[in-house]
């Protein structure tokens, strides 16, 4: 992986369904001027087919119940 590029992302701006492929936007916050809140930049697209997304939800899925389970996160039972 010596030769394989690292991407940084803040978040996921969006995520969206467009010509039959999941496309998520990553964006990284960019500071505002004067005190005012970082605003999203997008900077990197992935797009992929519906069976990839899934088996990426999937995956996802699994490593949130792993750090649940270590106590890293708590679940927000308010945000039901």
């Amino acid at each position: 992986m010596a030769d394989k590029k690292e991407i940084y992302a803040d978040g996921i701006g969006q995520i969206h369904f467009a010509g039959g492929m999941v496309r998520y936007d990553f964006v990284t916050l960019q500071p505002g001027e004067n005190g005012e809140a970082p605003t999203p930049i997008v900077n990197e697209r992935i797009i992929m087919p519906p069976q990839g997304f899934l088996g990426a939800f999937n995956s996802m899925q699994q490593l949130i119940d792993k750090l649940l389970e270590a106590g890293v996160l708590q679940k927000n039972e308010a945000a039901k």
